[in-house]
């Protein structure tokens, strides 16, 4: 069996000198290295810790549970979020009762980044919807983690640049290697039969897809947001609410009421 990767994290009560010293001779002697360490959250601490097999974790855990100045709140191999924690020194903020999805800041842009990048790099069909107002960083953040991931992104329907709305694909564009980007309130308001159809085509493939604004794309389709499987929301500030009240609304020059306002 190979090297094992775990993950501990534990809460500082005394933070005494020489904590992190006395933890680290103890991994020491029971030959785990550390391969990454970091605060996560408050007092607590987060360890990326490598080992040669699951008996030196349980003798760790044992001793770790007689130490009074720590209590250990997680000691498990490793999650996407437990190494995100561990590399930018703080949790992604989770709704608490859609575990689903995930909530960001404007400042948090290199975090949500670094978190679609390591989603992107998963195999098979995902679906990621994201929500938030005008020009808070959305697609541009989605561009950034396929370029981290190492991935040709393709624009579906869009509005970053011009009004694009596609209804085919060339041959190659439709490698599971590629991320599709769709944006949910222009191929709603403008898009034809023929676009809708590729839509389906490549719901079907073993692709990642990132619907912006999924609230308005399950409005206007079979999908819903079950079908999902993370909702990122991106906020300029915390208590920032996403509406779409001023699409809904008719514009001064008769068209349809959200081209002009950038979304």
């Amino acid at each position: 069996m190979g090297k094992q990767e775990w993950y501990l994290e534990y809460e500082i009560h005394i933070n005494r000198p020489g904590l992190l010293g006395d933890i680290a001779s103890l991994l020491g002697m029971l030959s785990i290295n550390i391969v990454t360490i970091n605060g996560v959250h408050g007092s607590r601490r987060g360890m990326l810790l490598l080992c040669d097999n699951n008996e030196q974790i349980e003798r760790l855990s044992t001793i770790l549970q007689t130490m009074d100045n720590i209590t250990v709140t997680k000691l498990r191999q490793p999650k996407l979020l437990d190494r995100l924690a561990v590399r930018h020194g703080r949790y992604i903020q989770r709704d608490a009762d859609d575990k689903k999805t995930f909530r960001f800041v404007r400042d948090e842009l290199g975090l949500l980044v670094d978190f679609m990048a390591e989603i992107f790099k998963e195999k098979g069909h995902k679906l990621i919807g994201i929500r938030g107002m005008p020009r808070v960083g959305k697609t541009e953040s989605i561009v950034a983690a396929s370029v981290c991931a190492n991935k040709r992104w393709l624009f579906v329907s869009s509005t970053l640049i011009k009004q694009t709305v596609r209804s085919q694909l060339i041959e190659d564009e439709y490698s599971e290697d590629n991320i599709f980007i769709i944006d949910g309130i222009v191929s709603t308001r403008r898009a034809n039969e023929r676009h809708w159809q590729l839509i389906r085509e490549l719901m079907r493939l073993e692709a990642t897809k990132v619907v912006e604004h999924p609230d308005i794309f399950i409005r206007h389709t079979e999908y819903t947001l079950d079908d999902f499987h993370y909702i990122i929301e991106l906020r300029n500030e915390p208590n920032e609410e996403i509406t779409y009240d001023i699409i809904e609304q008719p514009s001064l020059f008769g068209n349809d009421g959200f081209s002009d306002f950038g979304f």
